[in-house]
């Protein structure tokens, strides 16, 4: 991002409108996001060339940079085999109920469930959904039975704010525990397209990896469905080019599915990733406003995806 977008987008997140969440009551909440005061922390998925996970690289082989600026790591830590906490955010607008769009959601989310290891005590899921407002159905836990009545109670209706509920559900995800060492993401099921956010898919990322929670959204329309979407909306690529950026600039990804072949291969990506990070901290500098990032490797045959800022606002920290 530019000088000026990165100063911009820091001006519209300050006056970002608060967002309804509902957990089985209603209570409105104004979504914050904030890391450590001190300390940033970076997650970062190495792949090489043909893309396998890197591994055995230390702190000296990363290279960060803030504004163009070189930042010393000042902690480090590989993992590879990292308990993973993942939030499931299911679309349940209206378009969800065309076809099998929603038993497409479901059947997505227990292929990622089954890569899991629930009932262990180390992997935990949740269950959220959204329309105009976001709903918790599950809160996180490893209990695969309390999941799976969750995704029993999904169900299609009303319209969609998928940018707000993605926002919202970033943030319950950030919460952790002291000395938790879950990988964390957010994981979103829908059809992509968006008709009533408030906040844009560039606020949101900005957001989201201002916490480092990666944002994974999986989309369940068949090719059909797809283009029966853009006779209709005139917008499923721009819809998809919306979410691509919001993924990425929080360091996760979008698949596009049209099968359950391509279902199965998503999820397994999506938990092999959280598996497989380095976990890096930076000192956070002192200063409001939007601080932009860039996380490389000394070895240019690798590539790297990670958060790509952080946000202070008025403090030291995030």
């Amino acid at each position: 991002m530019s000088a000026a977008a990165t100063t911009a987008l820091a001006s519209l997140l300050v006056c970002t409108p608060a967002v309804a969440f509902q957990q089985t009551s209603s209570s409105p909440a104004k979504p914050t996001f904030r890391s450590a005061v001190d300390l940033v922390s970076i997650a970062a998925v190495v792949r090489d060339r043909h893309g396998r996970f890197a591994r055995g690289l230390r702190k000296e082989d990363f290279v960060i940079e803030e504004g163009g600026a070189r930042r010393d790591v000042v902690e480090f830590r590989s993992d590879d085999n990292a308990p993973v906490r993942v939030a499931l955010l299911f679309d349940v607008s209206g378009s969800m109920r065309l076809a099998t769009r929603l038993e497409d959601a479901r059947q997505t989310a227990r292929q990622l469930l089954s890569v899991l290891r629930l009932g262990s005590a180390q992997d935990e899921a949740a269950v959220f959904s959204f329309d105009m407002n976001l709903q918790s159905l599950q809160s996180f836990t490893s209990d695969p039975g309390a999941i799976e009545n969750a995704l029993s109670r999904v169900a299609a209706y009303g319209q969609t704010s998928l940018y707000d509920a993605i926002a919202l559900t970033a943030e319950e995800t950030a919460n952790t525990r002291p000395g938790d060492r879950h990988s964390r993401a957010v994981v979103v099921l829908t059809d992509g397209i968006d008709t009533s956010s408030r906040l844009s898919p560039e606020k949101v990322s900005a957001l989201a990896s201002s916490i480092d929670v990666p944002v994974y959204v999986i989309t369940v329309a068949s090719d059909i469905d797809r283009d029966a979407m853009e006779r209709e909306y005139s917008l499923t690529a721009k819809a998809e080019s919306a979410l691509q950026r919001l993924s990425h600039f929080t360091g996760g990804e979008l698949f596009v599915t049209s099968a359950p072949a391509h279902e199965s291969m998503a999820a397994r990506q999506v938990v092999d990733e959280l598996r497989h990070q380095y976990v890096m901290g930076i000192a956070a500098t002192p200063g409001s406003g939007w601080h932009a990032l860039s996380v490389k490797t000394k070895q240019k045959d690798l590539s790297v995806r990670a958060r790509s800022g952080y946000s202070a606002e008025g403090r030291q920290g995030s």
